[in-house]
């Protein structure tokens, strides 16, 4: 599902945090601190979606937003604390895709990065993990051509595991995506992953003892 996302947020600890969150999602990520050198990223980084905040030093993410358009076909989504309806209305009217609030879940910007992605033609819309596939546009996951019924949180958990096929991922990692915060809650995690195995049938998610879990086909 990789991309090229370029972030633009002079906040270190918000910058960070989309940062990892984007990689971890498995896009390729760039961050700066400011609008310096944008021109530069837009024509060397090419990026497919740039993170814009509005509050920046120097040029502010609406001039910014005119910059990318001017020389780039990449997406824009706006971040701000500023929620006022004249506030968004004036980033859409001058070309952003969306328009994220601060403060936010890192779940959910993810999805709206990647929801501008896919109406973009930009991401791909189809996972598979041996006979998993997951139509993520269609919001449908069939293994060995059976529907998997699931739930809107064990859709999102697998999800976020399939992107991530064959690597191990913590507790803390899924709550923090997939719920949103990192407190250490171990039982939502383990209900839900219960779940979702018993849903996917057996050979394909697994438990890593004391690291977390793996999606991937078992080995023959």
């Amino acid at each position: 599902m990789a991309a090229r996302v370029l972030v633009v947020e002079d906040a270190e600890p918000i910058r960070t945090a989309v940062g990892i969150a984007l990689t971890e999602a498995g896009h390729e990520v760039r961050t700066r601190a400011d609008g310096d050198g944008l021109e530069r990223e837009l024509a060397g980084f090419r990026p497919d979606l740039v993170l814009l905040d509005v509050m920046l030093p120097g040029r502010d993410g609406f001039a910014l937003l005119s910059v990318t358009r001017e020389t780039s076909n990449a997406g824009v989504i706006l971040l701000t604390a500023r929620d006022g309806v004249e506030d968004r209305l004036h980033g859409l009217r001058t070309g952003a895709d969306d328009y994220v609030v601060k403060p936010f879940v890192l779940a959910e910007l993810i999805a709206r990065v990647e929801a501008v992605l896919r109406r973009m033609g930009r991401l791909r819309t189809v996972l598979e993990v041996g006979d998993l596939v997951i139509d993520v546009e269609a919001g449908v996951a069939t293994r060995a051509g059976e529907v998997v019924e699931l739930t809107a949180t064990e859709y999102k958990l697998l999800l976020f595991l399939a992107g991530r096929s064959g690597k191990v991922v913590g507790k803390t990692q899924l709550l923090t995506a997939v719920w949103g915060y990192d407190d250490y809650a171990p039982n939502l995690v383990e209900v839900n992953i219960s779940a979702l195995r018993r849903k996917l049938g057996a050979g394909l998610l697994h438990t890593v003892r004391g690291s977390g879990y793996v999606l991937k086909p078992e080995e023959s």
